[in-house]
């Protein structure tokens, strides 16, 4: 069986997501592939070379039109000989409207990675089209039943995996006991979804001997080190690493800060755990909290309560057996939990039932009366300011 992933190969996120079910379906005799539409003359960057290898780019002329490109998509689907196909929601706009327009005998995978109102919404505009959809967390599933009319029986919650074997290589054997505490953020640096902004306030709670290192790149990095020039000599920039290298980087630090304001499930924070890195992450229902065993592996605090983020590092910064015990109990939590394998099992068998019985689904569109519904497209909540909405998260999550 050959399945198709649609996404781009790029550092963390959803294609580490496809990595890892690219080796774990290998075993269950599924062919997973990536394939993701780019301008023409595009070439994959130099650190991600060797993944074309696993997948195929699909160039798209400038001039051809949206249906154009859909039409192109569809054709690559076809001529690559695959069975099915998996769609990021909103990974995409074009790929996660194409289920819509996809031959019958096409399998189709939905997988929602956010708990925005946006993935929400984009999600229901093509809930009809999929045979299942698999949420990465228990909260995103139960919000799309509740709420958004999925039905109970098609719609599953199963987390990323993560490679254990390669953090349990490099996981720490013993922790940092003298001297600085080394604090962590990794991920996108975006403030509206990772809180970015809020690590001013935190460093600005904690002693002199707290380092921090900020691993990864995005639109608000230059905001970000404005922000925390009072702390400079304190904090270390790495920009983006090769997904080879988190293993490493986990192990070298002590404590992981994730001032989310919302997440689908967090890769960095099980990374983190897996390499006994301990985490202090926001509390997101049915998210972080099913992950964290609060005092037990790591420290949750409210959204957008840095003085409470500070105050747990400061205690894992004093307590340094607190810390060891932590980061044992985090290292031992995820392989029962996130292993490629657990992860791949789960995949299988939602594929396998929905191979051998199909739901019945409305007739799919023609591809000459292409039309993108007004779940993906901007809506209302694209023109309320920004601070107005990052406020409003911080409050649906504190209730």
């Amino acid at each position: 069986m050959k399945l198709a992933y649609f996404v781009l190969p790029h550092t963390g996120g959803t294609y580490s997501v496809f990595k890892h079910l690219h080796t774990g379906l290998a075993a269950h005799g599924i062919d997973l592939r990536w394939l993701g539409g780019c301008p023409d003359g595009y070439e994959l960057p130099y650190e991600m070379r060797e993944e074309q290898f696993f997948g195929t780019l699909v160039p798209m002329p400038e001039a051809l039109s949206e249906s154009g490109r859909a039409r192109k998509m569809a054709a690559a689907i076809r001529n690559g000989g695959f069975d099915g196909v998996i769609v990021n929601v909103l990974g995409d706009r074009l790929q996660t409207n194409i289920v819509r327009y996809l031959p019958e005998d096409i399998l189709r995978i939905m997988v929602v990675h956010n708990i925005s109102p946006g993935t929400y919404a984009a999600a229901r505009s093509i809930r009809d089209y999929a045979h299942a959809t698999i949420c990465v967390s228990e909260r995103c599933r139960a919000d799309l039943v509740e709420r958004y009319g999925f039905q109970s029986d098609r719609t599953y919650a199963i987390p990323n995996a993560v490679d254990t074997a390669a953090f349990s290589e490099t996981a720490r054997g013993t922790i940092n006991r003298d001297g600085e505490l080394k604090l962590l953020f990794a991920g996108r640096i975006e403030d509206s979804s990772k809180g970015v902004l809020w690590l001013r306030e935190i460093m600005d709670g904690l002693p002199e001997t707290v380092g921090l290192t900020v691993v990864g790149d995005g639109p608000d990095m230059g905001k970000l080190k404005r922000r925390l020039a009072g702390h400079a000599s304190r904090v270390n920039y790495t920009g983006a690493v090769p997904l080879s290298e988190i293993p490493a980087v986990m192990a070298e630090h002590d404590v992981l800060i994730m001032p989310s304001r919302f997440e689908g499930l967090g890769m960095t924070l099980i990374e983190a755990m897996a390499g006994g890195c301990v985490p202090v992450v926001s509390q997101i229902r049915g998210v972080t909290d099913m992950v964290v065993d609060d005092g037990k592996n790591g420290f949750l605090f409210p959204v957008g309560n840095y003085s409470a983020a500070a105050k747990a590092i400061s205690r894992l910064h004093a307590d340094r057996d607190l810390l060891e015990r932590m980061s044992k109990s985090a290292r031992e939590a995820i392989p029962k939990r996130y292993s490629i394998e657990k992860i791949a099992n789960s995949y299988q068998a939602i594929i396998s039932s929905a191979m051998a019985g199909r739901p019945k689904l409305p007739p799919v569109l023609d591809l000459e009366n292409w039309s993108i519904p007004g779940g993906l497209r901007p809506g209302l909540r694209t023109y309320v300011p920004l601070p107005l909405k990052n406020w409003l998260r911080v409050v649906r999550e504190r209730l």
